[in-house]
């Protein structure tokens, strides 16, 4: 393995001296054009921003039904629609299906691409059979499977160019991330943390498949592609084989950090950046050490692979807090920052040149877990959270049960991404408002059997009976400036708009409409089923629409997507979402909005 690392960088190096970026040029240009929504993210800033502004707060109450599609899939649809000129593309839950539909004709099917998958990687599908959406890039639609096969379909046709296999679902490896294209590559992810699976990015040649360089999440420096003396973490280098000095003995082979998030590039400094995942097993006392670097945020040079910088925010996760959300990409002056909303309860910004930590404050106020962030540079802990034993598994040992952690493990937000409005200077988060009961017991690794190791349960914060906030919140100061309850937690992904809207989903299924200044609620529609996909908007025919993917499901909504009645089961969420069930049902349905009469 590490022969083929240094092989594959040489080979990426090669390919950066032949200027082979065409396809980075393409996406640079393209995410440019508002009418169009052409990256999961809506750029590679992950902004979720639109420029449009025919929908604005004064007409919003206007909107309705355009159209509808079914997509023929009953489980959780956690993705979001590309628009790329006339055509619409998105993918489903397992088995993964994706469709091309013409906007001329209301959504007519193009074509449709379905894979034939082995039905068994759906048990190894953590928290739902989800699939986060497709990419374009060169032509072509990229789509990761959940049997981690990475498939180019043409554009126009929907016929496969290439198809590679990444990982081994036999061992707990499974396809749930959204591709992202960046220059010649496209990078994907990997799940399967809860099965003991060691995470990586892995970037692959556009053109004909091949693997250019893989990055591990922990392990020997030609594994994780860590510069010793180069690589730094709040401003250090961090030294030799950092990704298993923090392990004991070989635990770190079966690490876990996986990395099934989403991915955001700066063209200018030539990065991108992600989260790792939780360690393996959630039992931390089976783990001793800061388990680097699972719970981490990555900076990686995407030619090569080469971490410039790395910043752990979790060091010995005791309580799954993933670090894979969203990195959104925004500016504060002069300075190009990245905002990160952890699902440890934190919201960080660093400076996303150089790795430093600016802010580090709680977004919801019932996290617990920890009371702050150390953000003195002359500390020995500094960069660490400051722990409350009593909140903190492992701390009195296996087989206790911890009380009244919040968040609990699903954090105060998981992977339903954020979205930025350069014009508010305000982040808009789509949160979890929900704390657990976590008893960690002793496990035994099985390739391809769960290795967890803990059992939950989840209800709401004492004294309280509401699971979600959506929230607005200014990064510069770390501060929440408007907060709207949900009955449940927040699962679906924000946009923000240039006509002062934001746009969210429920689980019980409402698609609504807020004010981006004061967070009034300005319209809702209850569509076919929950709702845990990401809205997006478009321009067509000098129209304005508005999408979105229903069809409740993912973690929180798993009870339902599976037809799971313990409220153990779940990991923890099928007893805190019990309630779900008398608000929604399965069903998948894209649904498209227009302003009435426009």
């Amino acid at each position: 393995m590490r022969k083929l690392l240094l092989m594959s960088c040489v080979a990426a190096t090669a390919l950066m001296a032949n200027s082979a970026v065409f396809a980075n040029d393409e996406l640079v240009k393209m995410q440019k054009n508002a009418k169009d929504w052409v990256m999961p993210g809506g750029n590679y800033a992950n902004t979720r921003f639109s420029e449009l502004n025919q929908i604005t707060n004064k007409n919003v109450k206007d909107l309705v039904p355009a159209w509808s599609f079914s997509t023929g899939v009953l489980r959780g649809h956690e993705g979001g629609p590309l628009v790329i000129g006339d055509v619409m593309y998105f993918s489903t839950p397992f088995p993964n299906i994706v469709y091309a539909l013409d906007l001329n004709n209301d959504g007519k099917i193009i074509w449709k691409y379905e894979p034939k998958q082995d039905p068994s990687v759906i048990p190894v599908m953590c928290c739902d059979t989800v699939n986060r959406g497709v990419a374009y890039g060169d032509g072509k639609i990229f789509l990761h499977q959940a049997d981690t096969t990475l498939v180019a379909l043409d554009a126009k046709t929907g016929q496969p160019a290439w198809s590679v296999k990444d990982g081994d679902p036999s061992k707990g490896a499974t396809g749930t991330s959204a591709p992202l294209v960046v220059k010649d590559k496209v990078l994907i992810g990997v799940s399967g943390g809860e099965f003991g699976v060691r995470g990586y990015v892995s970037a692959y040649n556009i053109k004909d498949g091949k693997l250019a360089w893989r990055g591990y999440s922990m392990g020997p420096d030609a594994d994780t592609i860590i510069n010793p003396e180069k690589t730094t973490a709040l401003g250090k280098p961090v030294g030799k084989d950092s990704g298993t000095n923090t392990w004991e003995g070989d635990q770190w082979k079966i690490g876990g950090g996986a990395t099934w998030g989403w991915i955001s590039y700066d063209p200018e400094l030539n990065l991108v950046y992600y989260g790792s995942g939780n360690p393996s097993t959630w039992n931390p006392v089976q783990r001793p050490g800061d388990n680097r670097w699972s719970m981490s945020i990555w900076a990686r040079n995407p030619d090569s692979g080469e971490v410039k910088w790395i910043y752990q925010m979790t060091p010995h996760d005791q309580w799954d807090y993933d670090g894979i959300n969203e990195m959104v990409l925004q500016n504060q002056g002069n300075k190009k920052v990245l905002v990160h909303f952890d699902r440890n309860g934190f919201g960080y910004t660093l400076d996303r040149a150089t790795g430093e930590l600016l802010v580090a404050e709680k977004y919801d106020p019932a996290v617990n877990w920890a009371t702050k962030v150390d953000m003195d540079k002359s500390s020995k802990t500094y960069g660490r959270p400051e722990v409350v034993a009593k909140y903190a598994p492992g701390s009195q040992g296996e087989d206790v049960n911890y009380k009244g952690i919040c968040p609990a493990a699903l954090g105060s937000k998981d992977e339903q991404p954020s979205a930025y409005s350069p014009i508010t200077e305000l982040n808009y988060v789509p949160t979890n408002h929900v704390c657990m009961d976590y008893e960690p017991f002793r496990v035994s690794y099985t390739a391809g059997q769960p290795y967890v190791g803990a059992t939950l349960s989840m209800y709401p914060p004492p004294g309280q009976s509401h699971m979600g906030n959506f929230i607005a919140w200014d990064a510069k100061a770390g501060k929440i400036v408007w907060s709207d309850k949900e009955q449940f937690s927040v699962w679906s992904g924000a946009l923000a708009t240039a006509g002062n809207v934001v746009f969210y989903g429920t689980l019980e299924g409402y698609l609504k409409a807020v004010d981006a200044k004061t967070g009034e609620e300005l319209w809702k529609y209850k569509t076919p089923s929950g709702i845990i996909g990401n809205v997006n908007t478009y321009e067509h025919n000098g129209k304005q629409y508005v999408a979105i993917l229903s069809g409740v499901g993912g973690w929180a909504g798993i009870g339902l997507a599976a037809g799971l009645t313990d409220p153990n089961a779940g990991l923890g969420a099928v007893g805190g979402y019990a309630a779900l069930s008398n608000y929604t049902a399965l069903g998948g349905t894209l649904t498209v909005f227009a302003l009435h009469g426009k």
